[in-house]
């Protein structure tokens, strides 16, 4: 199998590298820079891409063209940017700049459209292609969130998914949106899942539960798929 995991260089997206693929399976990280030291993992080819997201047309070619020609199981797209006081007592929509709304915009979500389309021809060529989209519990009805830029392109996710489905079903693409709630990203894989899940009093997912539920997405047969996970943390109150 081949996975590329979009936003791969630190947090969710480092933890999908690392516990994504068994043996003879490859890897392919994109993130704006190559790391110093790529993981190394027995039995798995890691490759990685440099391409910065907030230019999308040519992060887009740049990665399609290093695909050329080949096939591209899974595609994840982990990328996703929120305001700089987002998720703060302080947090006010009317001080955001128009400047990062845009770049949000950008990144979020035409960079996720122009990158699957590129993408896609290489993934038609598999025999189960998948699309796993990193969503938010914020684009979700009744959220009670403030953060308008962030829940507006969240949602914008999902349309991307459901047309998706739509246009390429009879070409076997699955496509999942996975809606998570707060993350614990201080506690990589190496921590013991027991101490991370102790972190944050139950408010917050440790990577490792999040790791374990694609790696189930991805033993699927091709005649099934998953639309949708929604993926709180057993101590958030809003759900």
């Amino acid at each position: 199998m081949r996975i590329m995991i979009v936003g791969a260089s630190q947090g969710l997206g480092r933890a999908f590298i690392e516990g994504l693929g068994d043996s003879g399976d490859s890897l392919i990280g994109v993130s704006r820079s190559v790391p110093t030291r790529l993981p190394e993992r027995a039995g798995i080819e890691i490759e990685w891409i440099a391409a910065d997201l907030a230019s999308p047309e040519p992060a887009a070619a740049k990665v399609a063209g290093a695909m050329a020609g080949g096939k591209l199981d899974v595609l994840i797209y982990n990328l996703g940017l929120w305001e700089s006081r987002a998720f703060e007592p302080d947090y006010r929509f009317l001080a955001d700049s128009p400047a990062e709304i845009q770049h949000m915009v950008t990144v979020n979500v035409s960079g996720a459209i122009l990158l699957i389309q590129a993408l896609l021809p290489a993934l038609l060529n598999s025999a189960a292609p998948r699309i796993i989209l990193t969503g938010s519990t914020s684009a979700l009805p009744g959220h009670g969130r403030p953060e308008v830029t962030f829940s507006a392109t969240k949602f914008a996710l999902r349309g991307i998914a459901e047309a998706l489905r739509e246009g390429f079903r009879d070409q076997g693409l699955a496509v999942t949106c996975l809606q998570l709630g707060y993350l614990n990203t201080e506690d990589d894989l190496a921590v013991p899942l027991e101490r991370a899940a102790q972190r944050d009093e139950g408010e917050s997912i440790p990577l490792h539960d999040v790791v374990h539920l694609v790696r189930t997405l991805l033993a699927l047969s091709p005649n099934a798929y998953v639309r949708e996970v929604v993926m709180p943390a057993i101590g958030d109150t809003r759900f």
